[in-house]
């Protein structure tokens, strides 16, 4: 690809500005989706939305900045974790000190990981087909939480459901006629405009904004985990999670690593993870989701011809800025939950195709028993998703977190699948 700027270039002045305003309209909107999620339908007493969307910008932005210089060297965003998100929807019984103890110690377990080098071991379990499930798998096993968030916006259900339908399809049909900046920056536009067309069919369904304190950092200094809270299931739970995380981390490193060709491969990964951890780690203490590098960034690069590290510099000082400002939070949590169920919807369906396209590569599924593999797993999650509370909560306590988590019960389906009752000996081979 001919490139404009490499990776270590700066560019002028007023480019690197506005490379940075690209590259902040891309980070931001998984910030207020996942944030809102979380505050919306995660776990009763979990975060104060406000104090939460600040502490999410503030550890996005310092660690990007910290793996643009110290870590992987890469223009990648980094923001909040998908699978680390179904981790905490698939614990409503657990205490947000749990939750923050178990994202603490994943992050912990990560870096120590990555550090020491037994990374690679754990790497081969991740086949193409175990990384291909796992894509898929977050797309079922958020479906509960979308479809919650769709039919909770204060207006009638069916109206929910029309509108997500309708602001699903028109972001997919910009997608295909867009390219560029207003591809890249398509879920950002599109959040801004369903929030304003929602409010202007709906303006009785309008939700209570989050009140902004007079003191400017009041609300950012609270919620952290000085106590740890040790739940054997949870725990058990989010290591399964940290496995799914730290595979996104490397699909997103290797994806940039492509433009580079630098020879600098290994050290990236190893650098890059160990900050992803340590940004869990940070996660943790501060009582937020964690972190993990977007892969979505190399397509910003393709479309920009911008390979340049430094221009993710402005976005994240920006970032910065908004971490410490209330009043900037308020507004951007004043998306409504429809809103926030259909950009997700969106996201879902790329998703999906990220999942079937690596299925599909190579020798795809591998047959009858390769089938196998790639559907027993789906509809476990789909079933376990699916489970009436009254059935989850008759599971003894100590199970529970990973009994009643359809994530992880179809990465273990998936595994023993692939690696136990379907061993072959060779990637993505045909059992």
């Amino acid at each position: 690809m001919d490139l404009r700027y490499g990776l270590d270039d700066r560019p002028p002045a007023l480019e690197w500005l506005l490379l940075g305003l690209q590259w902040f309209a891309v980070a931001v909107p998984s910030i207020i989706i996942i944030g809102k999620i979380v505050c919306t339908v995660g776990p009763a007493g979990a975060c104060d939305p406000l104090a939460y969307l600040q502490k999410m910008f503030f550890v996005a932005a310092l660690f990007m900045l910290l793996q643009i210089f110290r870590g992987h060297g890469l223009p990648l965003i980094v923001g909040p974790s998908t699978v680390i998100l179904i981790g905490i929807l698939s614990s409503p019984g657990a205490r947000p000190a749990a939750l923050s103890t178990a994202i603490l110690l994943g992050g912990l377990m990560l870096a120590v990981v990555a550090w020491t080098g037994l990374f690679g071991k754990i790497r081969r379990l991740f086949t193409r087909r175990v990384v291909a499930v796992v894509l898929l798998l977050i797309a079922f096993t958020l479906t509960p939480t979308i479809i919650r968030l769709i039919t909770a916006g204060g207006a009638p259900p069916r109206e929910g459901v029309l509108f997500a339908a309708v602001m699903c399809l028109a972001m997919l049909v910009l997608y295909r006629l867009l390219g560029g900046v207003w591809r890249s920056t398509l879920i950002l536009t599109a959040t801004v405009a369903g929030t304003v067309a929602w409010h202007l069919l709906f303006p009785s369904a309008a939700e209570p904004g989050p009140r902004v304190p007079a003191a400017l950092l009041s609300s950012f200094f609270s919620g952290f985990t000085t106590a740890l809270s040790f739940d054997p299931g949870v725990l058990a739970a989010f290591f399964v999670c940290y496995l799914a995380l730290a595979v996104n981390d490397i699909g997103s490193i290797e994806s940039m690593n492509v433009f580079t060709g630098d020879g600098e491969r290994g050290g990236r990964l190893k650098r890059g993870i160990m900050v992803t951890g340590l940004a869990n780690l940070a996660a943790g203490f501060l009582g937020i989701i964690g972190q993990v590098n977007y892969s979505l960034s190399p397509g910003v690069v393709a479309s920009s011809r911008c390979l340049s590290r430094l221009a993710l510099v402005p976005a994240a000082l920006l970032m910065l800025a908004v971490a410490f400002s209330p009043a900037a939070i308020a507004v951007m949590e004043a998306v409504p939950s429809v809103v926030v169920g259909s950009a997700m919807l969106y996201i879902l369906c790329a998703q999906m195709a990220a999942g079937i396209m690596v299925l599909t590569e190579g020798e795809g599924a591998g047959g009858l028993g390769g089938g196998l593999v790639v559907g027993i797993p789906l509809l476990v999650a789909v079933v376990v998703a699916f489970l009436p509370a009254g059935i989850v909560e008759t599971y003894p306590p100590v199970i529970r977190p990973v009994a009643g988590n359809s994530f992880v019960m179809g990465v273990l389906a998936v595994l023993f699948l692939e690696h136990v009752l379907f061993r072959t000996g060779r990637e993505g081979g045909t059992p």
